[in-house]
């Protein structure tokens, strides 16, 4: 599948986010069905206590035990029917009903080529399913937790952490609190904007600012540091699905903890849950000797390890790694209103509170069709029965998909990860689960659905000029002196061109990255681009207010919110 494509913008991501969500709303519908046990692989024993009961206000479980055991008997074979139309290389899966893990399998191989298969307690990368992780860690967090989690978080405020008054950040305070010198475009939202607006998606922030910043090397200070210079869309009252955005909201509860994010993360989360091989920071992943390694489709649709993906400037929106051995603990205390094996590691109702509606993310697309919203780290969602449903996908072009879905009232949730770029798999995987626990069977072909989105999503922000094919009329360029130079942005920084062997290069970034420049046009050239977020070729246009040199330039996929224009020093 995507045979021959390199990465494609995560700049249009955003439609992934409420598109993906929207598609899920069709499976949220789910009743008891007729009974068909299966066995499930690798039962745990179940826990020493009563398995807890559904949340609050949450109808009565309308699935038996015999509807998930159905479906979780179908799991090998869905997983192995799915690997097999795509080719992704590795996948490992989870399972908990009623705080007992019902299946936990790996499958593939870690890392193409070689003999290293996948088993639970491989590593991977999480991409965004980092967020609905981050989410759990400022739960506890601006509950009011210990280091140790045996707080009753009653010592800082309101337990859900809504307006916590000393030790730390609450999800209602002014970021500035904890961050000061962090300002958005409009100085009445960068000082009333909260926690909660950054982590729901609803500060104005346009879809992705600051990733095109993380492709071209800046680091995290940088990027939250230039998030002022974007444009806002109505405070509260739009969303849009940023990285950075989420990132500046939990930073500032780290900060006012006085740790960094990994230390928050551990001592909040990791630690207390037993979750030994869950990381924050690339570095960890890296080092994991059982690790499973990024891949893309070559050009003949074979599948290669080509890309590395260091996520550590946006560690709380995309940066974690963690197995489904892990991954299996955190669902569970999930399901189980914070508690795992007897012990609270995160408050009830600060937990609780991350699994309500914040903002709408999609408007209902019909006049039957359902609202769907995005609460703190995951989409949000209610079935026809009122059930609620929690979600969250995670995509890196460069290699990586991965998906939660949880029924809380049913006590049910997978948790399914890849080492291969979105092609469906992750979301499909789990879609055909609730429908077997259902309906005995798929009711639709979800791999070709999600497989169909994502390829849509990966012609957003391509360009409409067809750079490889200059029109007949084209007009020569200057002479290379007219171009060469050094050019700045406050957003993006310094561009520097210089000529080289092959014609004009454009230096781009911290640590510069280097394009080399096909012209195309008179005054306008292109590069290939690269990174999470590329997009193919790029259009490069100067134009001239100073005579015979090029006074300024302007880089057309840098410029989508109206920033990718340099001016000569």
């Amino acid at each position: 599948m995507h045979p021959g494509k390199g990465p494609r913008p995560r700049r249009g991501r955003p439609l992934a986010v409420s598109g993906l969500a929207a598609l899920l709303l069709a499976a949220t519908a789910l009743t008891s069905g007729a009974a068909d046990p299966g066995l499930a692989s690798g039962p745990v024993p179940s826990p020493s206590e009563p398995a807890p009961k559904p949340p609050s206000g949450q109808p009565t479980p309308l699935l038996t035990r015999a509807d998930v055991d159905r479906a979780v008997g179908r799991l090998d074979g869905v997983v192995q029917d799915l690997m097999k139309k795509t080719g992704v290389p590795g996948v490992a899966v989870g399972v908990v009903h009623e705080d007992r893990v019902l299946y936990l399998k790996g499958f593939g191989k870690r890392h193409v080529g070689e003999p290293a298969a996948v088993d639970p307690d491989t590593v991977f990368q999480l991409a965004s399913l980092s967020k609905p992780i981050g989410s759990t860690v400022v739960a506890g967090a601006v509950a009011g937790k210990g280091a140790d989690g045996d707080g009753d978080g009653a010592d800082r405020g309101r337990a859900d952490g809504r307006g916590a008054d000393g030790g730390g950040a609450g999800w209602d305070e002014p970021v500035t609190r904890h961050l000061p010198g962090f300002a958005l475009k409009d100085p009445w939202v960068s000082g009333h904007v909260t926690v909660t607006d950054l982590m729901s998606h609803r500060s104005g922030l346009p879809d992705h600012a600051g990733d095109l910043l993380e492709d071209l090397g800046y680091d995290q200070a940088y990027i939250l540091s230039r998030l002022r210079d974007e444009p806002l869309a109505p405070f509260r009252a739009t969303y849009a699905y940023t990285n950075f955005g989420f990132t500046a909201g939990a930073e500032a509860v780290a900060r006012a903890k006085g740790v960094s994010w990994q230390k928050l993360s551990e001592d909040t989360l990791f630690r207390p849950a037993g979750m030994d091989s869950t990381s924050t920071t690339f570095a960890d992943y890296e080092k994991a000797a059982n690790r499973a390694v990024t891949h893309v489709p070559g050009p003949d649709g074979t599948w290669q390890a080509k890309y590395v993906r260091d996520a550590d400037a946006q560690a709380p929106a995309g940066g974690a790694s963690s197995t489904a051995t892990d991954m299996m603990r955190w669902l569970r205390l999930q399901l189980a209103g914070g508690k795992l094996d007897g012990r609270q590691i995160i408050d009830a109702e600060s937990l609780r509170h991350t699994h309500l509606p914040e903002i709408v993310s999609q408007p209902p697309r019909a006049p039957a069709g359902r609202t769907g919203f995005y609460g703190l780290g995951w989409n949000v969602n209610y079935d026809n029965q009122a059930r609620l449903r929690l979600s969250h996908s995670g995509a890196f072009e460069l290699g990586a998909n991965t998906n939660v879905t949880m029924l809380p009232g049913e006590r049910l949730g997978i948790v399914v990860l890849t080492n291969g770029k979105p092609v469906g798999l992750a979301d499909a995987v789990a879609e055909d689960f609730f429908d077997i626990a259902r309906y005995g069977k798929p009711t639709r072909d979800w791999l070709a659905l999600f497989a169909a989105l994502y390829e849509q999503l990966d012609q957003a922000g391509v360009s409409p000029t067809d750079y490889a094919d200059p029109p007949a009329s084209a007009k020569a360029a200057r002479p290379g002196g007219a171009y060469t130079g050094t050019y700045d942005s406050a957003y993006y920084g310094k561009a520097t061109v210089t000529t080289g062997p092959d014609g004009l290069v454009l230096e781009l970034g911290p640590e510069p990255k280097r394009f080399p420049l096909r012209h195309y046009d008179g005054d306008t050239f292109s590069f290939e681009t690269t990174g999470e977020n590329a997009v193919g070729p790029t259009g490069v246009t100067f134009t001239f207010d100073r005579g015979d040199t090029a006074g300024k330039l302007r880089v057309e996929y840098l410029d989508q919110t109206g920033l990718g224009t340099f001016t000569r020093r």
